[in-house]
């Protein structure tokens, strides 16, 4: 069919008046994210500390935290404004890219910018862009489950209407569109990074630790307040006291870190040419222990070339390669289609003239294309793809199918992967005369090897999944030492029993071959009874699989509709790629681990030290305002955590809550320890001033808590394994501001002498190596020691998954 599409200047002034094709995300304006800062629940505590101070006439601590309370709204925006911004230039790179028909002439271009009058043309497992009529339809079935809930595909013909956010699953569609953007009868067609994330395991862990640390804060505020009454001390010092205590024990500003340790981590992943699309789906990715892998473009180089060429029955090379290229150029975007017409360009064989009747594309489940054509007053079915395939539709003799099979047999075991080609004079795809055969070359690429020895080390299976034969798959994976390349085929794989696999069945399997999208989707349900699964895929029918694994990962060259649905999008091709995503995933929640460690020990700290020395002495170790700043000192070197150094796991693990808990309750225990003996030291022996005492008092938990950053973030020594710049920066700042109040005397009851901050700083200092030694009675004190030290190894105890220590 002959079309007539819009010029580049139409285009242009349809789009003035249409708008691009998307519906505008709902934004959020500064004003309202400022108000929902100042709604939150630090900000209305310090607040109402703020109103508690000017009703108790101490009106420069009124205005301080008032200025403070401005301080951490305006970085949290700014923080949360850049993690923005950044998220949404990752959109860019998922963008859909649509062939349409401008100036006389195909075009790829990006989806927002079609507009009504455009004609498109989509193939199997892209997503339609805009609502439009069908003008061409080659055995189209198209699924609409987002418009209609109904998951089984539909049928489209010639004038057939098509919606937005529909996909094909089979054929090839032109399309004239008619509605674009917010005109149509769905939503928003090209993908974007899930912002609305459910809860991980570790997130929900972590925000049962606020509620722990909050109970306990609760507890400490009714005993001090009963005792402050009975004394009678005034409501409003009271109040003050107790809000101040609430604002220092309870991590109000958890929800902050959290989201910019995730977000921030996603940046990272990104720089990588990886976009998480689920964020919830990074927990799972630190957690893979097991990668089903395709083999075309991840373990591959996908760059197919022609190889060699196979003749028969009189044929010559030019005719497999003639012959070869009548259904591939209807199919341009398919790699090896791109591989024949490249072949036969370089050639400059001229393919026949002729009109298409009839074109089914190639997808899994056929292996193969086929079209019909009238060339001249003859009419010729021509069909190539996988030799098993197109053997059973051929009518060969004894002798040359001996060859045939004999060749493709031989080509397998050199690696190379075959394309039989025939034709038909009876316009039926039966007893076809076979033309010859193609060897596909794609080289595997050079550090799949290294990878994959890496992740088998890092406690993560590799498994291949092909629909090559045995001896294909077997080449590959001797090569890349998968399980000295056993190889379980298609027809073994329907005699089990799916019920009753083993683990031991992947840990002792190198590669799936000749399998089918239904068999990838029943390996990665079985496996995942075992193992957290993450499985990749470029094709439509590999979307029920990776919709199944814990972690679905969509390659470069994947379908717009797997794209929009994986967890994972791929932005370059091979291995290594999917390495960098796994290791970076584990370092992101490191990151949490590291501040959940030293939140619990740091509230725990200083809750029950100020709740102790209340009953003791009967009053506050500090005041109000000293208890606010430490409680806002705290929270810069809590969020440089998002960019600290981290160890990466050596093994996928899950968190050992006991081991933590046990070890924050050491931290927080030695904190408490000194925390009262330097008090009892400065008040029942030396009897300084109790101004002085409060002074000092917060310079040394505002030191001694940031140094114990230093010792929470490694298993190590701390000494071995500093955190990154930017928490040491963060840390010498806050502990510079301390000390710089201490000593001057600025918004503190006294000056503290020079030789009294030296014993401060002496004092935290070996408190600190306390600290340290805790991590060796932890270890004395768990029965189950993790690789980790406070990870529990989540792994069956599989030879396949294990190794020494990698070096990342």
């Amino acid at each position: 069919m002959k079309f007539t599409g819009l010029t580049s200047e139409e285009a242009e002034k349809q789009l003035q008046t249409s708008g691009p094709n998307e519906i505008p995300e709902k934004q959020t304006s500064i004003l309202s994210k400022l108000i929902q800062k100042t709604v939150s629940p630090i900000s209305l505590m310090l607040l109402a500390a703020a109103i508690l101070s000017l009703a108790t006439q101490k009106t420069f601590d009124f205005f301080f935290i008032l200025f403070l309370l401005l301080l951490n709204i305006g970085i949290s925006l700014w923080q949360e404004n850049k993690a923005d911004n950044a998220i949404k230039k990752l959109n860019e790179h998922l963008a859909q890219k649509i062939k349409v028909f401008r100036d006389n002439a195909w075009h790829s271009i990006d989806s927002r910018l079609i507009v009504p009058g455009d004609i498109i043309q989509l193939s199997s497992g892209e997503v339609v862009p805009a609502d439009g009529e069908i003008l061409e339809a080659s055995h189209v079935t198209i699924n609409e489950a987002a418009l209609t809930g109904e998951s089984l595909p539909k049928d489209k013909v010639l004038h057939d209407q098509v919606f937005s956010g529909s996909f094909l699953i089979t054929g090839l569609a032109t399309i004239k569109i008619t509605a674009t953007g917010k005109n149509t009868n769905f939503g928003k067609t090209i993908f974007s990074v899930e912002r609305v994330r459910r809860e991980s395991l570790l997130e929900k862990d972590i925000l049962s630790i606020s509620k722990f640390l909050t109970i306990l804060s609760a507890i400490a505020v009714v005993i001090l307040s009963g005792i402050f009454i009975l004394q009678k001390v005034s409501l409003l010092e009271l109040l003050t006291l107790d809000l101040s205590l609430v604002i220092a024990g309870i991590p109000i500003s958890l929800p902050t870190v959290m989201t910019l340790i995730i977000e921030f981590g996603v940046l990272n992943l990104a720089k990588k040419d990886v976009v998480v699309r689920r964020l919830s789906a990074l927990e799972d990715l630190s957690n893979v222990n097991l990668l089903l892998t395709d083999k075309t473009g991840t373990l591959t180089q996908n760059k197919i070339t022609i190889a060699d060429i196979y003749a028969y029955d009189g044929f010559t090379h030019n005719d497999v390669l003639k012959y070869a290229a009548i259904p591939a150029a209807s199919d341009e975007t398919n790699s090896i289609n791109q591989a024949v017409l490249e072949k036969v360009r370089a050639l400059q064989i001229s393919p026949p003239v002729f009109s298409k009747i009839d074109f089914i594309p190639a997808d899994s489940e056929r292996k193969r294309n086929t079209i019909t054509i009238q060339s001249g007053k003859e009419k010729l079915v021509v069909s190539s793809g996988a030799p098993q395939v197109i053997e059973k539709l051929c009518d060969l003799d004894k002798k040359t199918g001996e060859k045939f099979n004999r060749e493709v047999e031989t080509l397998a075991k050199s690696g190379y992967r075959t394309i039989a080609v025939a034709i038909s004079h009876t316009a039926k795809e039966q007893k076809m005369k076979i033309v010859g055969l193609l060897a596909l070359s794609d080289t595997l690429r050079e550090d799949a090897k290294s990878v994959i020895q890496f992740l088998e080390k890092s406690g993560i299976g590799v498994t291949m999944l092909t629909g090559d034969n045995r001896a294909i798959a077997s080449q590959v994976a001797l090569q890349l030492e998968l399980d000295d390349g056993k190889i379980v085929t298609k027809e073994e794989l329907d005699k089990l029993n799916w019920d009753n696999l083993p683990p031991e069945f992947y840990a002792q399997t190198g590669a799936f071959a000749e399998i089918l999208p239904d068999d990838k989707l029943k390996l990665v349900q079985a496996a995942k009874k075992f193992f957290t699964v993450a499985a990749n895929g470029d094709g439509i029918n590999d979307l029920p699989a990776l919709k199944a694994a814990s972690v679905g990962i969509a390659v470069k060259n994947a379908v717009s509709a797997l794209k929009a649905t994986a967890d994972i999008v791929l932005l370059s091709e091979g291995i290594s790629v999917i390495r960098d995503a796994i290791l970076e995933s584990r370092k992101i929640f490191e990151r949490l681990y590291t501040y959940s460690l030293y939140r619990i020990s740091e509230s725990y700290r200083l809750i029950v030290t100020i709740a102790i020395l209340g009953l003791l002495y009967r009053t506050y170790p500090l005041t109000p305002l000293q208890i606010i700043i430490i409680a806002l000192l705290n929270d810069i070197p809590i969020i440089s955590l998002a960019f600290d150094k981290v160890k990466i796991a050596t093994r996928p693990a899950k968190i050992n809550v006991r081991q933590r808990f046990i070890l924050s309750s050491l931290f927080g225990s030695v904190g408490i320890l000194n925390s009262l003996l330097l008090f009892f030291i400065m008040n029942n022996l030396l009897h300084l001033n109790w101004n002085l005492i409060q002074t000092i008092y917060f310079l040394k938990l505002t030191v001694s808590g940031h140094m114990l950053i230093y010792v929470a973030h490694t298993k190590e020594r701390w000494w071995k394994f500093l955190p990154s710049k930017e928490v040491i920066w963060a840390t010498s700042l806050t502990q510079g501001i301390a000390t710089i109040f201490a000593l001057t005397g600025f918004l503190m009851p006294a000056k503290v002498p020079l030789i009294w901050i030296i014993i401060a700083w002496v004092w935290a200092f070996f408190w600190m190596q306390i600290s340290e030694l805790m991590k060796d009675l932890q270890k004395k004190l768990t029965s189950s020691k993790a690789p980790n030290g406070h990870l529990s190894n989540s792994l069956a105890p599989l030879s396949k998954f294990q190794g020494p220590e990698p070096q990342p």
